[in-house]
C-alpha cells in the first residue's frame, strides 16, 4: 500500500468513527415555544457540536436554559446540567419520593409579663400606737407604693394584707388589733378602686416580729423599739400590660 492510500484509508476510518459518535448522540428535543436557548434544526432538535456539546445562541442565559423543556426536564438537563443544577434535573417521580425537610419547631411562646409587688406599711407612720386607723402618711403610702402600681398591671389576680402587731398585750387582743389594722388597709384600697372580690386579708397578730426588745427599756423606749414589728403588708400578684 502506498503512502497516499494508506492516508485515505485512515481519513475514512476517522470519518467513519466521527459519523458512529454522532449516530450514538443522543437527540435533544425541545419545545420550541418561547426563546430556545440552544441552536435548533427544522426538527426541533438541538444542533451539536463534533465535541457533541449544544451550541449556544447569542441569547443563552441559566435561567432560559432551565426553563426551556426538553421533554420533561429543562433542555439545560441535557447541555448545562453543572448550570442547571442536579436538583431540577432529577425526574418529578424522584423528587416526589424525596424525605420532606423536617419542620421547624415553633419557638416556645414567651411567658407571659409579671405585674406582681409587695408593700409594706411600716412602724407608727402607718398606724399610731394600739391604733387601727390609717394615718395620713399611711393613705399616701398606700397610694404611692400600691394604687400607682395597679395601674401597670393588666389584670389583678389576687391583693392579701396581712396585720402585724408588736409583743406588747394578750394574744387575742393582738390578734384583733391585727386583722382591724388589715381590714382598715383593705377598706382604702377598694375605696380607690380596687374590687373587693381580689383581696383577701389576715391577722398575724404578734407572731411574726421583726425585731426583739429587751424589757428593761422603759415603757415609752420599748414601744419605740417595737415600732417595726407594728406593720401592714400588701402582697400583690397579677399580669402586666
Amino acid at each position: 500500500m502506498t503512502v497516499t492510500k494508506f492516508r485515505l484509508a485512515s481519513a475514512t476510518l476517522l470519518m467513519l468513527a466521527s459519523l458512529s459518535a454522532m449516530a450514538q448522540s443522543k437527540d435533544i428535543v425541545v419545545d420550541p415555544k418561547g426563546d430556545v436557548p440552544y441552536v435548533i434544526d427544522q426538527r426541533n432538535t438541538v444542533a451539536k457540536s463534533g465535541a457533541d456539546l449544544c451550541w449556544r445562541t447569542g441569547s443563552w442565559t441559566p435561567g432560559a436554559a432551565a426553563e426551556t423543556k426538553a421533554g420533561e426536564l429543562p433542555v439545560g438537563c441535557e447541555c448545562d446540567k453543572d448550570v442547571v443544577g442536579a436538583d431540577k434535573c432529577a425526574p418529578a417521580t424522584a423528587r416526589a419520593a424525596a424525605p420532606a425537610a423536617a419542620p421547624v419547631a415553633a419557638a416556645p411562646a414567651a411567658a407571659p409579663a409579671k405585674c406582681d409587688f409587695s408593700a409594706t406599711l411600716a412602724a407608727d407612720s402607718a398606724f399610731a400606737f394600739n391604733k387601727a386607723a390609717l394615718t395620713k402618711s399611711a393613705k399616701g403610702s398606700l397610694d404611692k407604693a400600691v394604687i400607682a402600681k395597679l395601674g401597670s398591671c393588666a389584670e389583678v389576680q389576687s391583693v392579701i394584707i396581712t396585720g402585724h402587731t408588736d409583743r406588747l398585750g394578750s394574744q387575742a387582743y393582738n390578734q384583733k388589733l391585727s386583722e382591724q389594722r388589715a381590714n382598715a388597709v383593705r377598706a382604702y384600697l377598694t375605696g380607690k378602686g380596687v374590687k373587693a372580690a381580689h383581696i383577701d386579708t389576715l391577722g398575724a397578730g404578734k407572731t411574726q416580729p421583726l425585731k426583739s426588745c429587751d424589757d428593761k427599756l422603759g415603757r415609752k423606749a420599748l414601744i419605740a423599739c417595737l415600732s417595726p414589728n407594728r406593720r401592714v403588708t400588701v402582697d400583690v400578684k397579677g399580669s402586666a400590660r
